[in-house]
């Protein structure tokens, strides 16, 4: 993946104030703006000036962003997050400066590994002062984002998880600090990666007594051995032996209901795809879950072995490259 230099984007140092990203921005914003500049990469040049500010012009973002930065190493263009280095680190809903990000559907994957679909500009509420307090109307405060991992077991049957959030916050120096809060939350079984949990009244509080905001954590699953989610799909690599791939067999394949048994076809193609309907991540309407066929060759590591494999090439003669021509 790409590493995103946002500081070069806006064109701004990496000690640049606010308000230096702030006018940075709405400068770059008057020039680019497809209304007004009829270049043809206008368009995606805008994109690439919101995604800039929406990262540094939101202290929250910005933090994380500054955090997983010093990890690169100076001058790397590719560039892989340590992993899961983003759960737990929770965000509010708007940005600092409350710009508008415009369309965030064309976000880059960048900003997606790092922060989650869910971390995008909502533009909700934000406090401007004490003051104001007392002349607003009830405001109902902005909702919380973060990202969890979690073993793909939970969504088989439901589980109960402790979470530790870090929230960064500014003190009355304007130094970045972390809190961290620790929540009890149920994780519903059927859950898939990329949805979120709504834990009500956890985000920040309201204006004039306005109710709170929501928490919303986004789901992302452990590696497993064995399984690759998709969705509500889960696909298996199948390894056969050759006989069991040429001649067909009765095969033992593990689901998360258990282990079921599955016809291999005589001479199925390696990489073929077997459906077992509804094997899936359980829900109303469950996924399924994909077989896919591999062949594993057993090692020519004796004079047995060594003389099996001869006799092959001997008696079914066979040219895999053949379609190459050669």
């Amino acid at each position: 993946m790409k590493f995103k230099d946002y500081y070069k984007t806006l064109g701004v140092e990496r000690d640049a104030s606010e308000q230096d990203i702030k006018k940075a921005y709405r400068k770059l914003a008057r020039k680019n703006h497809p209304d007004l500049n009829k270049a043809s990469d206008a368009h995606e040049k805008m994109l690439e000036i919101n995604e800039a500010n929406d990262v540094l012009g939101d202290k929250e973002k910005k933090l994380a962003y500054d955090t997983l930065a010093q990890r690169r190493d100076a001058g790397q263009d590719e560039f892989t997050p340590p992993p899961n280095w983003a759960d737990g680190f929770e965000f509010s809903g708007r940005s600092a400066n409350g710009a508008d990000s415009g369309n965030q559907q064309d976000y880059s994957s960048f900003f997606e590994e790092l922060f989650g679909a869910s971390k995008r500009n909502r533009g909700g509420s934000f406090r401007q002062s004490a003051a104001d307090d007392f002349h607003r109307e009830p405001t109902r405060g902005a909702d919380h984002h973060s990202k969890i991992t979690i073993p793909l077991e939970d969504s088989f049957t439901g589980s109960m998880r402790e979470l530790t959030l870090r929230s960064p916050e500014y003190d009355s120096d304007g130094q970045a600090v972390l809190r961290e809060r620790t929540l009890q939350v149920s994780i519903p079984k059927g859950v898939y990666a990329g949805q979120q949990i709504r834990l009500a009244k956890q985000g920040s509080k309201g204006m004039s007594d306005g109710s709170m905001g929501d928490l919303y954590l986004e789901v992302g699953f452990i590696p497993h051995p064995v399984y690759r989610p998709e969705g509500r799909d889960l696909y298996v690599a199948l390894p056969l032996a050759p006989w069991e791939l040429m001649l067909g067999a009765v095969i033992k394949v593990p689901t998360p209901a258990g282990v079921v048994e599955v016809t291999i076809p005589a001479n199925s193609p390696i990489g073929k795809t077997m459906r077992l309907r509804g094997r899936g991540i359980p829900s109303k309407e469950p996924g399924d879950q994909f077989i896919i066929l591999e062949v594993a060759l057993p090692p020519a590591d004796s004079d047995k072995a060594r003389a099996a494999y001869t006799k092959m090439a001997e008696e079914l003669p066979f040219n895999p490259r053949s379609y190459l021509g050669v």
